[in-house]
C-alpha cells in the first residue's frame, strides 16, 4: 500500500445470521468514509464457519445492504474460497521460522488447562512445541500450525477511536493459524484477505479490539503494512444494557417491513456514535461530505425507537409525493401481495399524499391511514366511527349530504359548503366534519376530510355518505 493510495475499506460480515443494526452501522461508516475520501468500499463474506454459514443469511445480508442503498465496489469476496491462499501464507511463515508445528494432543491440552486452572493461572497455550523438532514418533500424527509470537514487549493497536491500546506480549499465546485438518483460522484468513484486497482502513465494532492485537502479530510477522484501525463502541439499549431483541435489535429487513425509509435509517444509524455539532437531520449528501473518523464517539450509543420514529417522520414529510406514493405501494405489495394497488388506487394515493404524509411516522401508519382510498364502496366502521355515527350523527349526515350534492367538488368549495351549513344550523364545523369522516373512511381520524372528498370524487364520496345517512 503506497502512502498516497486512496482509502480501501471493507465490510466483512459472517453469514451465521442476518444483518443486524450494529452490522448495518459498521457498513454505513465504512461506506461513508470510502465515498467521502474517493476510495473503495468492498464487501467480504466471512463464510469460513461452514456449519453455521447459510445461503439464506448471505442473501439477507446482501438484501439488507441493497435496501440501505450501501452499494459496494466490485464483486463480493467469499472467504472460504480463498482457503488455499491462506494456507500458502501459513506455509511461508513456517518456512521463515515464524511459525511452527504443534503436535500437542487434545488430552495434553486439556491437562495443561486443568493445571493452569488449579494454579489460578490464565489459561493459554504454554509453548510446549515452540522450540521442539518433531521426532519419528510424530510421523503421520496430526498437528496444528501456530504463530511464533513475540514473548516480550507489547503489541500496540493505534486506534483512531480508542487511542493507543497496549497488550503485553507475554499475555498473548502462540495462536493457531492452521487447524489439524489444514483449514485456516479466522485470524489468519482476515489478515491475508485484508492484505490481498489492499484494505487501508479497518473500521469495525470494538468487540474486535482484542482480535486486532493478534492480527497485528501476523501482519508484523509478514512485514505487511498496518491498516488504520477504528474500533467503534457497540450499541446499547435505552437502559444502557447491551442491545438485545427487546430493545429493537432486529434484522435490518425487519425495519424495512416496519415501514422505515432507507434514508431515514442511514441518518439514524449515522447518529448512533458519530456527530457533527448538534445536527440531527443529516442528508446522505451531507454525511458523505462531512464524515470523518475523528468524530466517532468513544462511548456506547443508545438505541431509541422514538428518535428513529421522529427522524423517519421527518423524511416522510420531506419526500416527494409521487416518490413516496411509489414507496408506499411497494411496501404494501411486499407485506401483502394480495393488496397490491391498482391504477385507480395509486392515483388516489398520490393525490392524497400531501395530507397523508403530515401525520405518519412510518409507512405502516401511512398505508393504514390511506386504506380507505384503495377500494370502492361503503366502509366498515371501527368503534370510534360507530360512536360518531349515532342516530344524531347520521341525521346530520343526511342533511349535509343534500347540500354537498350541489357543491363544486373541490376541497375548498366542499369545506365552504359545510361551514355554511354549520352556521345555518348553529353547529360547529366538527359536528359536520366528523360524521362525514366516519362515513367516508370508517375511522375517527383521517387526513383533511374535504381534501379526501375531492380525491375520492363526487360519485364514490356520495355513495359512501348515503350508506350511513339517515
Amino acid at each position: 500500500m503506497t502512502e498516497n493510495k486512496k482509502p480501501v475499506l471493507r465490510f466483512a460480515p459472517s453469514p451465521t445470521g442476518y444483518l443486524h443494526i450494529g452490522g448495518a452501522r459498521t457498513a454505513l461508516f465504512n461506506w461513508l468514509y470510502a465515498r467521502h475520501s474517493g476510495g473503495s468500499f468492498l464487501l467480504r463474506i466471512e463464510d469460513t464457519d461452514r456449519a453455521r454459514s447459510t445461503p439464506e443469511a448471505i442473501a439477507a445480508i446482501l438484501a439488507g445492504l441493497e435496501w440501505l442503498e450501501l452499494g459496494w465496489d466490485g464483486e463480493p469476496v467469499y472467504q472460504f474460497s480463498r482457503a488455499e491462499r491462506h494456507r500458502e501464507i501459513a506455509e511461508k511463515l513456517l518456512a521463515q521460522g515464524k511459525a511452527y508445528r504443534c503436535y500437542a494432543t487434545t488430552g495434553e491440552l486439556e491437562d495443561m488447562r486443568a493445571r493452569q486452572r488449579a494454579e489460578g493461572k490464565p489459561m493459554r497455550y504454554d509453548g510446549r512445541w515452540r522450540d521442539r523438532e518433531p521426532g519419528p514418533e510424530q510421523a503421520g500424527k496430526p498437528f496444528v500450525v501456530r504463530l511464533k509470537a513475540p514473548q516480550t514487549g507489547e503489541t500496540i493497536v493505534h486506534d483512531v477511536v480508542q487511542g493507543d491500546v497496549r497488550y503485553a506480549n507475554d499475555q498473548l499465546d502462540d495462536m493457531v493459524l492452521l487447524r489439524s485438518d489444514g483449514t485456516p483460522t479466522y485470524m489468519l484468513a482476515v489478515v491475508v484477505d485484508d492484505f490481498d484486497m489492499e484494505v487501508t482502513h479497518v473500521i469495525r465494532g470494538d468487540d474486535h479490539l482484542n482480535n486486532a492485537a493478534r492480527q497485528l502479530q501476523i501482519i508484523n510477522a509478514m512485514g505487511w503494512p498496518v491498516p488504520v484501525y477504528g474500533h467503534v463502541p457497540l450499541i446499547h439499549g435505552p437502559d444502557g444494557a447491551k442491545l438485545s431483541k427487546r430493545h429493537g435489535a432486529l434484522a435490518v429487513d425487519a425495519y424495512r417491513d416496519m415501514g422505515y425509509l432507507p434514508e431515514a435509517m442511514r441518518n439514524y444509524l449515522l447518529r448512533l456514535g458519530w456527530s457533527h455539532g448538534n445536527d440531527e437531520i443529516i442528508s446522505t449528501a451531507q454525511a458523505i461530505a462531512w464524515f470523518d473518523l475523528e468524530n466517532i464517539g468513544r462511548s456506547a450509543a443508545r438505541f431509541d425507537m422514538k428518535k428513529l420514529d421522529s427522524i423517519n417522520g421527518h423524511y416522510i414529510r420531506q419526500s416527494d409525493n409521487e416518490t413516496l406514493a411509489k414507496e408506499t405501494a411497494a411496501f404494501i405489495a411486499r407485506i401483502d401481495p394480495a393488496r397490491a394497488l391498482n391504477a385507480k388506487a395509486m392515483a388516489r394515493l398520490k393525490s392524497a399524499m400531501p395530507g397523508l404524509k403530515e401525520r405518519a411516522k412510518t409507512l405502516v401508519e401511512l398505508s393504514a391511514a390511506a386504506e380507505f382510498l384503495f377500494t370502492d364502496g361503503p366502509r366498515a366502521l371501527d368503534e370510534q366511527a360507530e360512536k360518531i355515527l349515532s342516530p344524531e350523527g347520521r341525521s346530520v349526515l343526511g342533511r349535509v349530504v343534500a347540500e354537498l350534492e350541489t357543491s363544486d367538488w373541490t376541497g375548498p368549495a366542499l369545506e365552504e359548503t359545510a361551514r355554511a351549513f354549520a352556521d345555518a344550523h348553529k353547529l360547529k364545523l366538527g359536528q359536520i366534519a366528523q360524521p362525514i369522516r366516519a362515513a367516508l373512511t370508517g375511522k375517527a381520524a383521517s387526513p383533511p376530510i374535504f381534501e379526501m372528498l375531492e380525491v375520492l370524487g363526487r360519485e364514490e364520496s356520495l355513495a359512501r355518505l348515503r350508506a350511513y345517512a339517515k
